[in-house]
């Protein structure tokens, strides 16, 4: 059974600073990538960030680039997502989600396994 658990999420006022992490059970995922997204009440879910097995690749939606960074802990089949100068914007429930390949996608189609969800409350 896989499972993708995530945690971090919070109340931050604008400009402040949270990590979320995923961590992975069920299986060994350092070969494939991994991605956060998240959704807003009354929107679609949007790509946030991803990265490779070796976290070599990266990709980032432009609304986050600068102020979010996505690493990897392979030996805790752990993926994390900095997250700094927050915005109201920012505020959505944020999931996490492994691709079973070695190429980096924003599609979350894609993505074959996904957490639960960690909320981000952003106020201004």
């Amino acid at each position: 059974q896989v499972q993708l658990v995530e945690s971090g999420g919070g109340l931050v006022q604008a400009g402040g600073s949270l990590r979320l992490s995923c961590a992975a059970s069920g299986r060994t995922f350092s070969s494939y990538a991994m991605g956060w997204f998240r959704q807003a009440p009354g929107k679609e879910r949007e790509f946030v960030a991803a990265i490779s097995w070796s976290g070599g690749s990266l990709k980032y939606a432009d609304s986050v680039k600068g102020r979010f960074t996505i690493s990897r802990a392979n030996a805790k089949n752990t993926v994390y997502l900095q997250m700094n100068s927050l915005k109201p914007e920012d505020t959505a429930l944020y999931y996490c989600a492994v691709r079973m390949s070695v190429v980096v996608t924003t599609t979350p189609s894609l993505y074959s396994y996904w957490g639960q969800g960690t909320q981000v409350t952003v106020s201004s």
